[in-house]
């Protein structure tokens, strides 16, 4: 689903106003804290704006004459512009370090919110996103806005204080001199409104890209052997370039717009101070104004002008922090798994009979991948599904795990529809061993016992022999207590298919799923594990992917898949007999 930011790069005004509220939202639970801060500010600025105000009746002091000036007074009016000062920057810097403080406790409820999300979205969200997108959300988007918050907004918020007190201060000292102030107020407003609109869609083009960039750098540092075994690297460095051309352009085009304004405004500033000393000049002449109210109006008018000029120098930080967050509430707007229906029953002691019929599915609307599948898996039958590359195998998995729902049809387990049982007791009816391993980073101990809470030693020593797997982890330094690195990079892919399988026979469910679970072994360990699984496949039912057809000759049902559709099924001696689709399979792998 394209959020905000992914229509074309443009951000809609409604968007952002949208965007800005939920992030207020997360603020609010810091509410008594971020309310504290901001007396704090206001005191601070109060301090400020004091400042010019003793300095002015200091010079006033001075306007006595020689021989007239009442140096204790000009002296105590010093002392309070500097403790004036003084105290407004302590309280600043308290201010600064305390909403540091709340942005990062907003992020880190942020990449919690986003975090949980991603664990209630469908398989189909992971499928067509990318891993390095979703990821440059969770971490750079995320510390974009919270950099935001602890720099931007207590800058924009201090600089309203000041602002407004500065006018204030200016029309109590000499109404007629802020006349001329009137003149640059609403062009700055005007411009900084127009920059904005441009600069918007800039930056949310800008995230865009970097997403893209990060997404493509994960992807090719996952597959760098491959890359490196195919002498490719010259054609992925072109590639990252001209997709890190593109990130450079939408960044160079944002921050050019960007750094526009602050220079802009603060011409425009320049000009107003110009009319204000002008005006000044010439009310000072006709006895309007005195030289006290000059130079204190003028210390006002540069604490006015100061932060508006502050502001737009950021402004293009905020716009960034907006883009960013737009694309992490796009995330998090992303429609979740669907709940399971009213009334749904756990799936509790399952006897393991599995059936699917008349089944129809497809990824895309209007591309069915399934036609009309129909099988059936008594209690504790192995069921073989082969076929070509693309035949639909890893479909029905998907299907019987419910990680996708049918189109068309309905499964069945213990003649329950599947639909109408809570999909997480579903899952946890099944054990898995699938082609693409995942171990994380941690103990071999933790990751074999992962699915089985409590698990002991002895428990996991005796699945990993089993596996075939106990005599390589007595080898290794520290046993079963050794650290396998992140996506097992210390050890083998073998190693890794076997970790997996230990932690499938760990896991004592009914029914069981090998999606070519022997792929990455060499011929021997094969033989081996293919023994151990025939005795972890006792008395279970279990759904095979296998392209070595050697492996599931003892199959109670064999089901030939062809584009979608099952061709054939039977026994393997019946097949071979029938010498069609399976006998043509079997016989190009023996030739």
């Amino acid at each position: 689903m394209p959020g905000p930011s992914d229509r074309g790069g443009r951000s809609r005004p409604k968007d952002t106003k949208r965007t800005l509220r939920r992030v207020l939202k997360y603020l609010a639970e810091y509410r008594l804290l971020v309310f504290l801060f901001l007396l704090c500010a206001f005191a601070s600025n109060t301090g400020n704006l004091l400042g010019p105000s003793f300095a002015g009746k200091a010079i006033g002091e001075a306007e006595a004459g020689p021989g007239a000036v009442d140096f204790h007074r000009v002296l105590f009016y010093a002392l309070c512009m500097l403790g004036a000062y003084l105290g407004g920057n302590v309280l600043s810097i308290t201010v600064n370090l305390g909403m540091m403080r709340v942005s990062r406790r907003v992020a880190q409820k942020m990449r919690r919110d986003v975090f949980d999300k991603l664990m209630t979205l469908p398989v189909r969200y992971f499928d067509s996103n990318q891993a390095g997108d979703i990821i440059s959300r969770v971490s750079y988007d995320v510390d974009v806005v919270s950099t935001s918050l602890s720099t931007d907004v207590v800058q924009i918020l201090t600089s309203v204080v000041t602002v407004v007190g500065s006018f204030v201060m200016m029309c109590v000292i000499s109404p007629p001199m802020v006349l001329g102030m009137l003149i640059t107020i609403p062009t700055a407003i005007l411009f900084t409104r127009y920059m904005g609109r441009v600069t918007r869609p800039m930056y949310a083009r800008r995230s865009a890209a970097y997403g893209k960039m990060n997404g493509f750098v994960e992807e090719m540092f996952s597959g760098q052997k491959t890359i490196l075994a195919y002498a490719h690297e010259d054609g992925v460095c072109e590639e990252f370039s001209d997709i890190n051309r593109e990130a450079a352009e939408a960044y160079r085009r944002a921050e050019t717009m960007g750094a526009m304004m602050g220079p802009v405004i603060g011409l425009i500033n320049n000009l107003g101070l110009s009319l204000i000393g002008l005006t000044g000049a010439v009310f000072y002449l006709l006895k309007i104004v005195n030289l006290r109210q000059i130079s204190s109006f003028v210390l006002y008018s540069r604490k006015f002008s100061g932060p508006i000029n502050e502001v737009a120098n950021i402004i293009n930080e905020i716009y960034s922090a907006l883009a960013a967050a737009e694309r992490v509430f796009q995330l998090l707007d992303q429609p979740e798994e669907l709940a399971d229906i009213y009334g749904a029953q756990a799936l509790e002691s399952p006897e393991g009979a599995v059936e699917a019929k008349n089944v129809s599915f497809g990824y895309v609307p209007d591309k069915t991948i399934l036609h009309d599948l129909n099988l059936k898996a008594e209690p504790g039958q192995t069921v073989a599904i082969v076929g070509h590359t693309g035949a639909g195998k890893t479909t029905v998995i998907n299907l019987l795990m419910r990680f996708y729902d049918v189109d068309a049809g309905e499964i069945l387990v213990d003649g329950k529809e599947i639909r109408s049982l809570k999909r997480q007791s579903l899952r946890r009816a099944y054990a898995m061993v699938l082609q693409d391993t995942w171990v994380f980073r941690g103990t071999i101990f933790e990751n074999i016992a992962y699915g089985r809470e409590n698990a002991t030693m002895d428990e996991v020593v005796a699945a990993a022999k089993a596996a075939r797997i106990h005599g390589y982890i007595m080898r290794l330094p520290e046993g079963y207590n050794t650290v396998i690195s992140e996506d097992g990079g210390n050890i083998s892919k073998g190693q890794k298919q076997l970790l997996t399988i230990a932690r499938a026979m760990l896991y004592d469910t009914r029914m069981l799923i090998l999606d070519e679970a022997t792929s990455n072994v060499d011929t021997q360990t094969e033989q081996e594990v293919q023994r151990a699984m025939r005795e972890l496949m006792k008395g279970k039912t279990s759904f095979v992917i296998a392209h070595r057809l050697s492996t599931i000759r003892n199959a109670g049902n064999i089901l030939v898949m062809d584009h979608g559709d099952v061709v054939e099924q039977g026994t393997h001696e019946e097949l071979m007999a029938r010498r069609g689709a399976y006998y043509r399979l079997y016989a190009a792998q023996f030739e």
